[in-house]
């Protein structure tokens, strides 16, 4: 279709500016389909009387045709993107300075709290997808049972949007922040269909159901390395300050424990130089981890709670 021929309906304009945006983000697509229907609803709500071919003749000057906006959305992505971006550290090409440089990543920082954060999310979404469910099912019986599950399947899908936006924070991946594109002249039973019948629906219960083991996971595992590389640095600190003695008992061994009301090691002094050294690499080496482990979980929740390019 010629790029200056004006389509002469909301769902035309929607559908050229998804083909004009081929090739994009989905959270991209998603938020600007939401957006240009939200305006030429508006729109038309301002001045009725008028067919949807004359508004969209009207405001083809301010807001746009459907590639204008399309190259304007393109543009204040990359802008957006780039401000919201932290600074990049400078760029290291020995193994040693890529290794110690995540110091340095405040991305790192940001997935390690996610991991911890994500066991108290992933209660509560499985909770409430569990409960929903079950409550829901068990009310289909009656009559109210059927609107309680258009409800509830209406909250997972809002709470994939909250979920998105902790994602985008803490971990960097591009999600949606509009709700999903759906066509606003659609018949409410039509409506409702395509809601039960998109795969994001299911795909965001999935992604609730998963964050529970993943957020047990993610826990374990950020206690785990944080809590050992802390002991293996603060015990032979301790031990070289004073706050701490090397206990010759054979009864009980440790990296730290209470011995007589003193606060003891087992290890031999020999061991503690080892031991620091052991404990800062840790460290370093759990920022990987949560580096890791954040940009995996990024590209789990983009594939399972935004709606793919090829069906946006």
């Amino acid at each position: 279709m010629n790029a200056t021929v004006l389509p002469t309906t909301i769902p035309e304009y929607l559908d050229q500016l998804r083909r004009a945006l081929a090739g994009a983000d989905p959270a991209l697509i998603q938020d600007a389909l939401y957006d240009a229907e939200e305006y030429l609803r508006s729109e038309m709500a301002e001045q009725p009387g008028k067919s949807e071919a004359e508004v969209i003749s009207s405001v083809a000057g301010s807001y746009g045709a459907p590639e204008e906006v399309a190259d304007i959305y393109r543009d204040t992505e990359v802008k957006v993107q780039t401000a919201l971006r932290p600074p990049a550290p400078p760029p290291r090409r020995s193994w040693l300075g890529r290794f110690f440089g995540v110091v340095a990543e405040p991305r790192a920082y940001a997935a390690l709290f996610y991991m911890v954060l994500a066991l108290a999310t992933g209660i509560f979404y499985f909770t409430w997808v569990v409960t929903g469910l079950s409550v829901s099912a068990g009310m289909l019986v009656l009559i109210i049972g059927i609107p309680l599950l258009i409800l509830f399947v209406g909250s997972v899908r809002l709470l994939s949007l909250v979920e998105g936006r902790i994602v985008e924070v803490m971990l960097g991946e591009r999600m949606p922040r509009r709700p999903l594109y759906s066509p606003r002249g659609m018949p409410w039973m039509e409506r409702i269909k395509q809601m039960f019948t998109d795969p994001r629906t299911w795909g965001t219960f999935v992604y609730m159901l998963l964050m529970l083991p993943l957020g047990i996971v993610y826990f374990t595992t950020a206690l785990t390395l944080v809590s050992t590389a802390l002991t293996l640095i603060v015990a032979p600190v301790a031990v070289w300050t004073g706050w701490a003695e090397v206990s010759l008992a054979t009864d009980v061994e440790g990296v730290l424990f209470v011995s007589d009301g003193v606060l003891s090691t087992s290890l031999d002094p020999w061991a503690l130089p080892l031991m620091l050294v052991v404990g800062v690499l840790l460290l370093f080496l759990t920022l990987h981890v949560a580096r890791g482990i954040g940009y995996l979980h990024g590209q789990l929740a983009k594939h399972l709670l935004v709606k793919g390019a090829q069906q946006a």
